[in-house]
């Protein structure tokens, strides 16, 4: 039994190489990077950014007769977006619904006048909308929500060019993750993600986070019969949108302060629970 920490891109990645002890490297054919573990048990993957790359690595790890995960649980810990009414720069959000942005007909809502955002769901595709274990996650935030998160002068004054957020700082929730290959800007989408999540959710999800990679991670796990033990840590690095007066291209540009913010407290919170969970572990 072990824990396989999931992360995405290099700065996520090398918070947990700089502040754990791996001692066993493993080379997988077909994997973005190789898998590093512990004699705790504890292993860390890089799948790369984008839906292609998280299935891509996962389907090889998972599949590779060198590591065994039959026993194990799963967690992501990386960083996201997040619409500024729902969470703060540095907060995180343990997600129940992972779902995808891109599936279905996106229609220009100008041409479309008749439908919601242009969005149409089409079907399910099987990958849509995954609905992670309620008691797991329900584990995970009791044990992180009164965990101190960093934060700082700088996130304070990002935050405070957002209406409604002057003053907050970074919490920990439970709310949803929505997934999706394209790196969105701007209240209009942000709206679109909030009722896409409603759609494929039957109304039970509440947008709170935005990445690239979920849905292809629970994907593969769903297919090897581990989605029962994922569970999806997102920090949250940015927000979903542009405040008053600033450009959507601005946006994309500006350097937020809160990307190590996020870094951080993906780490601290997913390390709290990957030592819970090999400690004492739950009954499968």
């Amino acid at each position: 039994m072990g824990v396989l920490v999931i992360t995405m891109f290099d700065p996520e990645h090398e918070v947990w190489l700089k502040n754990e002890r791996f001692t066993t490297t493993v080379e997988v054919p077909g994997a973005f990077a190789p898998v590093h573990c512990n004699a705790d048990r504890l292993c860390v993957a890089e799948t790369g950014q984008g839906k292609a790359n998280a299935a891509t690595t996962m389907m090889a790890v998972l599949g590779s007769d060198k590591l065994d995960f039959s026993h194990s649980w799963f967690l992501t810990a990386g960083i996201a977006g997040t619409p500024p009414d729902q969470g703060t720069l540095g907060g995180a959000a343990w997600a129940r619904w992972v779902v995808d942005f891109d599936l279905g007909n996106h229609l220009d809502p100008a041409e479309a006048p008749g439908v919601p955002f242009g969005f149409r769901p089409v079907e399910d595709y099987n990958t849509a909308a995954y609905h992670l274990d309620e008691g797991l996650v329900d584990r995970a935030y009791n044990l992180t929500r009164e965990v101190k998160l960093a934060d700082s002068p700088e996130a304070a004054a990002e935050r405070a060019m957002y209406p409604g957020q002057q003053g907050r700082t970074p919490g920990v929730a439970k709310c949803d993750t929505m997934t999706g290959d394209d790196f969105f800007s701007g209240k209009n989408l942000s709206d679109t993600a909030r009722y896409i999540m409603e759609v494929r959710t039957k109304g039970q999800g509440v947008y709170c986070s935005t990445q690239m990679e979920d849905n292809a991670t629970a994907a593969a796990l769903n297919a090897h019969g581990y989605l029962h033990r994922y569970l999806s840590l997102r920090t949250l690095s940015n927000f979903d949108q542009p405040w008053p007066g600033q450009s959507v291209l601005d946006h994309l540009d500006h350097s937020t302060a809160g990307f190590q913010l996020a870094l951080d407290n993906q780490y601290t919170l997913g390390r709290e629970v990957a030592m819970d969970l090999l400690k004492n572990p739950p009954e499968r």
